[in-house]
């Protein structure tokens, strides 16, 4: 198999493969996933209820994590937070990974003049930064999760769609298609039964190591003002509403969210990069 996974650089020269950190950030991904599910019965306080007169108080036995400056439980917050968090990285990935399978099964099953047209188009995105586009279809659209799903949805397309075209010239290649050819099989049934089922795993692994960096990109809108609304809990907006608190000593309302998505973006990324070993070392 001659695919190559799109990987960025930082965490893609880590040796995952005889590291002990995956065990740590598989179960730290099972971890954040099931606060996630979970999160409004584990909850202890309204994550949106005011109390200035509690603000910016301590660690205590009613608030483990302390309280932000306008009296909220950090707690309740970043367990929600986790939430939104994962939502916003969950659709880029399902949307970009559907579109971009599609796009580029296409390409490199038809190849021809419909190859360049979708090679070349995919291409100009490249040229295009996500978080700008997101930027312009937020001002367009308002602030909420959707529009900056899609802005990078459209940005993390040509990550996928390239993988799976040049995954697919590779399957179309082998014997078995062409033996499925001669017995009659349409070129949509050995794409859907056959060549998908063999590309999904390096396909997975790519989507993984996309959704941490999703989650990074979503999180700095947040911190920017231009993700979800200002009510609903988030590790960005928590690190963008938790910048007073340090000017007066109190940094954990900021500091814990700025923890969690980086030990989150870094988890997906190793298991993603482990998966991607996995994936090389038995194709052939």
């Amino acid at each position: 198999m001659t695919a190559v996974l799109t990987r960025r650089p930082g965490l893609s020269k880590i040796r995952t493969a005889r590291s002990p950190l995956y065990p740590v950030c598989l179960a730290l991904v099972a971890l954040v996933t099931t606060a996630a599910l979970l999160a409004p019965w584990l909850v202890p306080y309204d994550p949106n209820a005011v109390d200035l007169g509690n603000a910016l108080a301590g660690t205590s036995t009613e608030h483990l994590l302390g309280v932000d400056s306008a009296g909220r439980d950090t707690l309740s917050r970043l367990l929600l937070g986790a939430r939104t968090s994962l939502l916003g990285p969950l659709g880029v990935v399902v949307f970009s990974t559907v579109a971009g399978v599609a796009i580029g099964m296409a390409a490199g099953w038809r190849g021809g003049w419909l190859d360049s047209v979708l090679s070349r188009s995919t291409e100009l995105v490249f040229a295009f930064p996500g978080m700008l586009l997101a930027i312009l279809i937020i001002s367009i659209h308002g602030e909420g999760l959707l529009a900056p799903v899609v802005a990078l949805s459209i940005a993390y397309l040509p990550y996928v769609s390239r993988l799976t075209r040049s995954l697919v010239l590779a399957e179309r290649r082998r014997p078995y298609v062409s033996a499925y050819q001669v017995q009659g099989h349409s070129a949509r049934q050995i794409c859907l039964r056959h060549v998908l089922p063999n590309i999904a795993p390096v396909v997975l692994a790519q989507s993984t190591i996309n959704f941490g960096y999703a989650l990074m990109d979503l999180a700095g809108l947040s911190f920017l003002g231009l993700g979800v609304p200002a009510l609903i809990p988030d590790w960005g907006r928590m690190v963008f509403d938790g910048q007073t608190a340090i000017q007066h000593g109190y940094p954990l309302s900021a500091v814990l969210p700025c923890v969690f998505i980086v030990l989150t973006v870094v988890a997906f990324n190793v298991v993603g990069e482990r998966w991607a070993d996995r994936v090389a070392r038995r194709s052939p």
